[in-house]
């Protein structure tokens, strides 16, 4: 089903490694060409001249006019904007009584105001009379932390539940609107990514573990079918970027291997 994006445009951020650079490689195997952004300007110059076509630009998330930037390079140098993803977050493991309220400004802007202004930017974008105009997608990346609540994540869990019901605001407002752009969340569990693996590291480091051992036991435990990879999210961007999900919208799709359904 490779013809079925092909020739479209995706902005993704936080595209310069992990689970974002994993979604422009998917994407751009598939036609699309890419406009990777990122705050990680070396990374991810070097990441998009890894991808045949495709574009890096610097971009803070929390910042509007970098939204406005991002999105005026993709239409000068593509000419259209079908396809955001929002991908781009930070977690941080803190237990709720060491948390500062600085760290958990900072966990909501990247994760809320971030996807916030991705689906603002993307809809000006993509709605009947913008600059791109053809509707599209909207996938946010949001987390089983989104949906259940995890000891020592619950900074990180408001934000991703925050960007889930966001997700659904934006959705039936787009629909009732006629914008033809559909908007969906998406809600992995543990990841093998780094920053999977500082989940891991979190739970010692709040002291619910002892050691990393009995904390990456505690977690594999957790995943019926094992961790998931990249390529898991990446094949789940891609059916929600498709015409194979015309009809889905405000939808959150589960990427747990089962972790939810125990």
């Amino acid at each position: 089903m490779t013809e079925d994006l092909a020739g479209q445009v995706a902005l993704v951020t936080g595209a310069a490694r992990g689970l974002g650079l994993e979604v422009a490689g998917a994407l751009a195997a598939a036609g699309v060409r890419v406009m990777l952004t990122d705050v990680l300007s070396e990374a991810g110059q070097a990441a998009a001249g890894g991808i045949p076509g495709a574009r890096f630009i610097a971009h803070d998330v929390t910042v509007e006019d970098d939204w406005i930037r991002a999105v005026d390079a993709t239409m000068q140098h593509f000419g259209r904007l079908d396809i955001v993803v929002n991908n781009a977050g930070v977690e941080s493991a803190r237990l709720f009584a060491d948390c500062s309220l600085e760290e958990f400004r900072r966990i909501q802007a990247v994760n809320v105001d971030g996807s916030f202004l991705g689906i603002k930017w993307g809809i000006r974008a993509m709605r009947p009379g913008g600059c791109a105009g053809r509707g599209g997608a909207i996938i946010n990346l949001s987390s089983v932390a989104g949906l259940i609540g995890v000891p020592g994540l619950g900074a990180y869990c408001t934000a991703k539940g925050g960007v889930r019901l966001m997700t659904k605001a934006a959705a039936i407002e787009c629909a009732r609107l006629g914008y033809g752009i559909r908007v969906n969340s998406i809600h992995p569990a543990i990841i093998r990514t780094r920053m999977g693996d500082e989940v891991v590291q979190g739970l010692v480091d709040c002291g619910l573990a002892p050691d990393p051992a009995t904390a990456e036991a505690a977690m594999a435990g957790l995943h019926p079918m094992g961790y998931g990879q990249p390529q898991d999210v990446a094949s789940a961007v891609y059916y929600l970027a498709s015409p194979a999900a015309r009809w889905i919208n405000g939808a959150e799709l589960v990427l747990d291997g089962g972790l939810t359904a125990c």
